[in-house]
């Protein structure tokens, strides 16, 4: 149980300076998703159920844009698709956990636990508690993210408008990929995939994040086998 523990903790301080960008973020959620009409319980419910910051976001402006429900799940779908990603890279490191554990961790596999995660197992290989860790880090975030998406959605509000809380995003997500850029073909494939998704940012559906992704695996691929 100590053991266990340890791990708990230790995935919990790894995801906390993710947290002071997550923060934010949840605050703007909840003040977006009332000014897009959701009432105050199934906008909480999507924090709780869905559990994805940027695809809550996706759905408050295409609901306040009355868009059909169809468009909004097929573009949540598509914002998503990094998640298979994110699954396929840390399956060989939890394929031998239950099944129940299995469920539980694929959902909280977010961005920011992803972060954390991904690169404990690469520095500390599998060990036998590994997945507390993977535990820690993405119920650190879950519970932030309730609180801060709850707060803005009773609060939202009363925060200024002169508080520029959107920069929040860019330094979460810079924050998270800025420890895994341990070798060239990593870093130059972080590079491309950000300087696509900038080129295609305009595209409808945020194709532009798919773009760059595929951009960015191919060129991180094209890397390490001339390496």
């Amino acid at each position: 149980m100590s053991e266990k523990l340890a791990m708990l903790r230790a995935g919990i301080r790894a995801e906390a300076p993710i947290l002071v960008g997550v923060f934010p973020f949840g605050l703007i959620y909840g003040a977006l998703a009332r000014n897009a009409g959701l009432a105050a319980f199934p906008a909480q419910m999507m924090s709780s159920i869905v559990f994805a910051g940027s695809s809550q976001f996706v759905a408050a402006k295409l609901i306040a844009e009355a868009a059909p429900g169809a468009v909004i799940v097929l573009t949540i779908a598509v914002v998503n698709l990094r998640h298979l990603l994110y699954s396929a890279s840390v399956a060989e490191y939890v394929r031998d956990l239950p099944l129940r554990w299995k469920i539980l961790l694929s959902y909280l596999l977010t961005d920011e636990a992803y972060a954390a995660t991904i690169v404990h197992y690469e520095t500390a290989g599998v060990e036998r508690e590994s997945h507390w860790f993977f535990l820690g880090a993405g119920l650190a975030l879950w519970t932030t993210w309730q609180a801060s998406s709850a707060l803005g959605i009773f609060a939202g509000a009363a925060i200024p408008s002169t508080w520029r809380l959107d920069f929040a995003l860019p330094l979460t997500f810079i924050a998270m990929v800025v420890p895994t850029l341990l070798d060239f073909p990593v870093a130059a494939a972080a590079l491309t995939a950000g300087v696509v998704a900038l080129l295609a940012y305009g595209l409808p559906y945020k194709l532009g994040l798919i773009a760059a992704a595929l951009v960015g695996i191919g060129m991180g691929t094209f890397l390490e086998k001339r390496a």
